[in-house]
C-alpha cells in the first residue's frame, strides 16, 4: 500500500497517474465462480471444449468479471491514498468499455489515473479514476472505465 496523505495533497494529484496493480491471473476456476455467483453460464465461459471452436479458441471471462476484479486491483497498488478514510463504497462508472476478451489463464491488472476528486459535503469525498485493465502479452486492453467511488471521513 502507498504512502498515506491529506486531502489536500490527494487533489493535487488530479490528472496524474497513480499507480499500477500487480498482475491477477484469471483461471478457469474462478470464471466458473464467476459463472455461478451470477448465472451467466453462456458457453464461451464455461464449455472449454465448445470453446476451442470459437475464434477465442476457448473459454473467456465474463467483461463483468474482469469489471468486478476493480477493487482487488486497486488494493495491489503502491498509490497514495487519504488518510482518515472510515469507509468507501462504490458509487458507478462512466464511459465503460470491454475492447478486448480476457482468454482463461491470461494475466490482468489496472493502470490509475486520477481524474477528479471532490468534497462533497464535509466528510465526504468522490473519486473519479480513470482504469485500464490491461492483458499481459496483449495490444488491447480489456477494459477502460472511469470508476467512482465515494469516501468518508
Amino acid at each position: 500500500m502507498g504512502k498515506t496523505v491529506s486531502i489536500d495533497e490527494y487533489r493535487g494529484l488530479v490528472g496524474q497517474h497513480l499507480g499500477t496493480s500487480e498482475w491477477v491471473t484469471i483461471d478457469q476456476p474462478m470464471i466458473d465462480k464467476f459463472a455461478d455467483a451470477t448465472g451467466d453460464h453462456q458457453f464461451i465461459h464455461v464449455d472449454q471444449e465448445k470453446a476451442k471452436l470459437t475464434p477465442f479458441g476457448g473459454t473467456i471471462a465474463h467483461g463483468f468479471l474482469t469489471l468486478s476484479l476493480l477493487p482487488l486491483l486497486n488494493q495491489l497498488t503502491d498509490m497514495p491514498r487519504v488518510g482518515g478514510i472510515k469507509m468507501g463504497v462504490n458509487y458507478g462508472s462512466d464511459r465503460l468499455r470491454f475492447l478486448a476478451p480476457v482468454r482463461a489463464g491470461k494475466r490482468v491488472r489496472g493502470h490509475f489515473k486520477l481524474l477528479a476528486f471532490d468534497e462533497k459535503r464535509p466528510g465526504q469525498c468522490q473519486q473519479t479514476s480513470e482504469v485500464t485493465v490491461e492483458i499481459e502479452g496483449e495490444d488491447k486492453p480489456a477494459l477502460i472505465a472511469e470508476w467512482i467511488g465515494q469516501f468518508f471521513i
